[in-house]
């Protein structure tokens, strides 16, 4: 896609390009035959877990023992066995954890994040784990890595439980995969390559500022440089960036892959299929093609998956993640344009700083002219392709406050549409649509929680903060209480119901709602 050159001339040299991020092999490369009938054979119920296995000797003599069994009709073998004789299957840590109801919540989080924590890595050939220098919290469960955007909610709790260590180490794991690969993959794994998710990375930095002060931010000053070029496609070949009709530039979600996820390749592959079949044979591979890519850039969002990316606003086999422009990312990236411009000022280059300021208040324009909505007092992603902005109403719509892009004007509004269709029993509902998908009614998830909290105080909507705070912290403690565990997701609709909806059985562990709930119980007093 054509993109208008807005940026200053002081921003050129900048966006030269970096080295070539390093090349991985991916588990359907390395494993071939033998991957893909792993996965569409459904030996294991999650196709997430062949992906993670570690071989047990070399790849390549394992795959080549695999074709010989499978072209000789007189061997007797099952897939099954053959795998769980060369590949060691990965572990989950908290499955086996017992709680202690007795105790506090919070005590219990403190507690959890040895549970959750991962040491330096050591890479292991054929693994699709992708070795990080530093110590970690993954978010628990079948989540074995480090995740990009829940760690920044993880690091909440961090933060108030004084494990600065740990953040810091987190961060430099995030510096190095930066610079390692070009970007912050979705997680640690080979198969996560080729796509990101929401770019936190500055908000992070922020939180060690905190702590440690502004030279926190002339650290990781090339490195947010090198996230920046990233997103707005100057140092890899993706298209997040899109020249809006007015000439302004604002970014989408868009994985550079156009494949099954690995990680989820029996559900792509079948969801795929099916619409190829609806059409002619020349057009086949295209079809498979893009809705593959659609999916992948739904879960480059973190929202995978939502009736938020579906054209019909109902059925995924709509998916149009590509066409959308989302008001959380592009306030996401409006703030690390003004952590930049804070970056060149701290080290004295004027210049820089005051063209990253320039950028940042054409973006803040251009979010505010595409996607907030005066009639219905909310924001809304915008649709590329038909030109409007979409009808479909999210909570994501809440994030203008958060990143402080919204006219104060408007702050009291927002807050009565929020009261009057997000506010839940339990706290704020993800969408308005009940689809059977994760990211949908009744469903609400730490991350969403937090930033509505923090938007609606940044425009002294107090009380009511405090009120989706305390609905939240008290379904997460009834939960804990009950079942001795922090969930992923919950039910906030019918708060005596778990969560559900996705590709998976819901999660315990788990990082960003142990953060998050450590937040809210300090900010508010909450027990």
């Amino acid at each position: 896609m054509k993109r208008l050159l807005i940026l200053s001339s002081f921003l050129l040299p900048l966006f030269a390009l970096a080295q070539k991020p390093k090349t991985t092999l991916t588990p359907d490369i390395i494993y071939g035959q033998l991957f893909k009938d792993v996965q569409l054979q459904r030996i294991f119920p999650d196709s997430k877990t062949f992906v993670d296995c570690t071989p047990k000797r070399n790849p390549k003599e394992i795959v080549a023992d695999y074709l010989t069994l499978k072209n000789n009709p007189s061997a007797k073998y099952t897939l099954e066995s053959f795998v769980k004789a060369n590949f060691d299957l990965p572990i989950n840590p908290t499955n086996t954890y017992q709680s202690n109801t007795n105790e506090d919540v919070a005590t219990h989080i403190k507690s959890l994040w040895q549970v959750l924590k991962r040491n330096p890595d050591k890479a292991v050939e054929g693994s699709s784990l992708l070795a990080l220098p530093n110590a970690y919290i993954v978010p628990g469960g079948r989540f074995r890595e480090i995740y990009y955007w829940d760690s920044y909610f993880t690091m909440l709790g961090l933060q108030e439980s004084n494990e600065y260590e740990m953040m810091e180490n987190m961060i430099n794991n995030f510096a190095f995969l930066i610079n390692t690969y070009g970007h912050i993959p979705n997680g640690n794994r080979s198969y996560y390559l080729s796509r990101s998710q929401p770019p936190f990375f500055a908000l992070m930095v922020g939180l060690l500022a905190e702590k440690k002060g502004n030279a926190v931010y002339t650290k990781y000053q090339s490195a947010l440089q090198k996230e920046y070029n990233y997103w707005m496609d100057k140092t890899a070949n993706t298209k997040h960036a899109v020249t809006m009709p007015d000439g302004s530039v604002l970014n989408r979600y868009y994985d550079a892959d156009n494949a099954p996820r690995q990680e989820s390749y029996k559900e792509d592959y079948t969801l795929a299929n099916i619409e190829a079949d609806k059409v002619s044979t020349e057009t086949v591979k295209k079809v498979f093609a893009q809705k593959s890519k659609e999916l992948r850039s739904g879960a480059e969002s973190g929202w995978d998956f939502s009736t938020r990316w579906f054209a019909d606003g109902k059925n995924i086999n709509t998916i149009q993640t590509t066409n959308l422009i989302p008001v959380d990312l592009n306030g996401l990236l409006y703030q690390l344009e003004l952590t930049l411009a804070k970056c060149y000022q701290l080290s004295g280059n004027a210049a820089q700083a005051k063209a990253f300021e320039q950028v940042a208040a054409k973006r803040k324009l251009a979010i505010n002219k595409y996607c907030y909505n005066a009639q219905r007092n909310w924001y809304f992603d915008y649709n590329i392709a038909t030109k409007q902005q979409s009808t479909i109403m999210t909570a994501a719509g809440i994030s203008p406050l958060f990143f402080k892009v919204a006219d104060k004007a408007y702050a009291q509004g927002m807050a009565n549409t929020l009261r009057a269709n997000f506010l839940k029993p339990g706290g704020l509902v993800t969408t308005l649509t009940t689809s059977g998908q994760q990211w949908d009614a009744p469903n609400g998830w730490a991350p969403l929680q937090w930033i509505a909290v923090k938007g609606l105080e940044n425009y002294q909507q107090t009380a009511l903060a405090k009120d989706l705070a305390q609905r939240w912290v008290a379904l997460n403690i009834k939960v804990y209480k009950e079942t001795g565990k922090l969930m992923e997701k919950y039910n906030v609709v019918d708060i005596n119901l778990p969560a559900g909806g996705g590709e998976y059985a819901g999660q315990d562990g788990f990082g960003w709602t142990n953060g998050v709930l450590l937040k809210m119980m300090a900010v508010y007093n909450l027990k």
